[in-house]
């Protein structure tokens, strides 16, 4: 399954943000490593059900009138400090768990309630930019610190005959999630000397931060804009990077509300409807939370991990079915699954997600939607329904 990870300095957010997310309980308190073992839980990122192209919705449990939400894996983990990849706070076990995330999810204290250290200041004192830039940062120091660790192999081997610079890198960078391709466009864009004994601290930087921007792209939360100055919202929504402005306190608000009966919402709206009873001072705090939503379309907390998913490492959804007519599983059960593809993937591809003697036994494919046979090299694209054709049972 794709894996998140939330990355941010303590305090945050972002044990609130996994909290919402989903729907698993873990301690939120005002104070740093409020988090110090690593939960695991899924979440959804949210697109368009096929079934709306027909008459009827299709009824599975991850879709809500044609809302389709797809489970992938959150991992929340203790919040970073500066000097965190030298070990600070639990800086070295934060970073380690990164190694298997996808993409990471960086959550900001937009209102600078927090400093540094994530201790509580007044609102507005901390510059929440600086925020931005030092989970990065440390993010790269960390990995350099790795292959620098790592790099008298790399002098070792480039001793023997035949060595070749591009293929020990990659070596020294699979246990980080870099295939050989990643590394090949990393050293491209990056000048190095030939000899790596004559590599200094700033190539192997250089490096760790091609590897990581490559493998680890980031999307940044702008928690907390319901209590935010806005100066400080707008100085993060103007930094050249992606970033997502968000209240998961919000969120979880309006969850917890859905889940009592009180409240009409599913993730990703940009409104809500209040529908049972509700306190006063509740329904004063919805009505503040609804003109946030309203001002920055949505809570952010949806939004932010289906930017990260959708745009970010450019996912597609793909629905494989056996009944290319009524779009079912051999049980008769509507569009029963969603598979998160690479853009450029093929039915192939496809395949070998749903399983491996699937891919193995591969014949051919149809597209449900048109009704037609496509080709191995025919590439997904998003909301396609396909029928596999394969000596697999």
């Amino acid at each position: 399954m794709l894996s998140i990870a939330l990355a941010g300095k303590p305090n945050a957010g972002k044990s609130t943000f996994y909290t919402a997310a989903t729907r698993s309980e873990v301690d939120v308190a005002n104070y740093p490593f409020t988090t110090i073992d690593a939960n695991r839980g899924v979440t959804h990122v949210r697109t368009e059900c096929p079934c709306l192209e027909r008459e009827e919705r299709c009824g599975n449990e991850h879709c809500r009138d044609g809302k389709r939400y797809v489970p992938v894996e959150l991992l929340d983990v203790a919040g970073l400090v500066p000097g965190a990849h030298e070990g600070r706070g639990l800086g070295n076990q934060f970073l380690d768990e990164l190694t298997n995330a996808d993409v990471i999810v960086n959550v900001v204290d937009a209102s600078g309630a927090t400093d540094e250290e994530g201790e509580p200041v007044e609102v507005g004192t901390h510059d929440p930019v600086e925020d931005v830039n030092f989970v990065e940062a440390e993010m790269d120091l960390w990995l350099a610190g790795i292959v620098d660790r790592n790099w008298e192999s790399v002098e070792r081997q480039s001793r023997s005959p035949g060595f070749d610079t591009e293929e020990a890198v990659t070596d020294l960078m699979t246990g980080f999630g870099a295939s050989e391709y990643d590394v090949a466009a990393v050293l491209r864009d990056i000048e190095y000397p030939d000899d790596p004994v004559q590599w200094t601290d700033a190539d192997r930087e250089a490096l760790a931060r091609g590897v990581r921007e490559r493998t680890k792209p980031i999307v940044v939360v702008a928690n907390k804009v319901d209590v935010a100055p806005e100066e400080n919202v707008q100085r993060l929504l103007d930094l050249e990077k992606p970033v997502v402005p968000a209240t998961a306190q919000g969120e979880l608000a309006l969850r917890r509300g859905a889940d009592a009966g009180s409240i009409d919402y599913d993730p990703g709206d940009e409104d809500f409807e209040i529908t049972g009873d509700v306190s006063p001072d509740q329904a004063d705090a919805l009505n503040d939370l609804r003109e946030t939503m309203r001002e920055y379309g949505g809570t952010g907390v949806q939004q932010a991990l289906d930017y990260a998913v959708y745009d970010l490492l450019d996912m597609v959804t793909a629905y494989p079915v056996q009944d290319a007519s009524k779009w079912t599983d051999a049980q008769g059960n509507v569009l029963p699954d969603a598979f998160l593809l690479e853009a450029g993937s093929t039915p192939v591809d496809l395949a070998y997600a749903v399983h491996s003697d699937i891919g193995d036994g591969y014949l051919h494919a149809v597209n449900a939607k048109t009704s037609r046979e496509v080709g191995e090299g025919y590439e997904l694209q998003e909301g396609d329904v396909i029928k596999i054709v394969s000596t697999a049972k």
